[in-house]
């Protein structure tokens, strides 16, 4: 699969926001967003945009850009959207996932799996964002992808502040049965397994 410029400086400074390497409340320059994202000055201008729109990166009139802060009830309005939806994803895209997209889900299974043999916090948030983006791709209904996309960033970047190794052991074997289920095409297994995910991870 091809990946565009632009889509891969988004992901570099994605996971920059959400591993707090970039701040909550820091205030940045676009040549210090192309500098840490290592591509070029359009890329990484598309990349803002998309940042913009997700509500990671704000426009300060006559200041600049500003990573978002973290607010005390960013987590609770981030769950009622993911607990909503994301059960009905899993089972949409346990339906209708091509082979290649459920072969790319084994592979995050696989790197998931081994990051929680070495205590790899950060990769595993890495696959987390693959995970997503693949069902983001293979699921059918693009409003409910649409209205994903955002705050399964804002829930990474709550949950990585908060992070420990032993609660993302739990996290990574949630994540493998979605997999799991999906791979095996079972709808109703897929929905079941993905709220049993977001039911553990509203309460962190």
């Amino acid at each position: 699969m091809l990946t565009s410029q632009s889509h891969l400086a988004y992901l570099a400074l994605e996971h920059l926001i959400v591993t707090l390497v970039l701040k909550p409340g820091a205030l940045v320059t676009e040549k210090q967003l192309i500098d840490m994202a290592g591509h070029g000055r359009t890329p990484v201008r598309e990349a803002i945009q998309k940042l913009v729109w997700q509500g990671l990166i704000l426009v300060k009139p006559r200041v600049g850009l500003q990573v978002a802060e973290i607010a005390p009830e960013d987590h609770g309005n981030v769950m009622q959207v993911r607990r909503e939806l994301e059960p009905i994803a899993a089972a949409l895209v346990a339906e209708h996932a091509g082979g290649e997209q459920r072969d790319r889900l084994g592979d995050c299974a696989r790197a998931m799996e081994e990051c929680a043999a070495t205590g790899d916090l950060a990769g595993f948030f890495a696959a987390d964002k693959a995970f997503d983006e693949i069902l983001g791709d293979a699921c059918p209904n693009r409003f409910i992808t649409a209205a994903l996309g955002p705050v399964q960033t804002h829930s990474r970047r709550l949950w990585y502040s908060t992070a420990s190794p032993e609660g993302m052991n739990r996290a990574i074997a949630l994540h493998v049965g979605v997999i799991r289920a999906i791979q095996r095409g079972r709808p109703d297994e897929a929905h079941a397994a993905m709220a049993a995910l977001t039911d553990y991870l509203a309460r962190k």
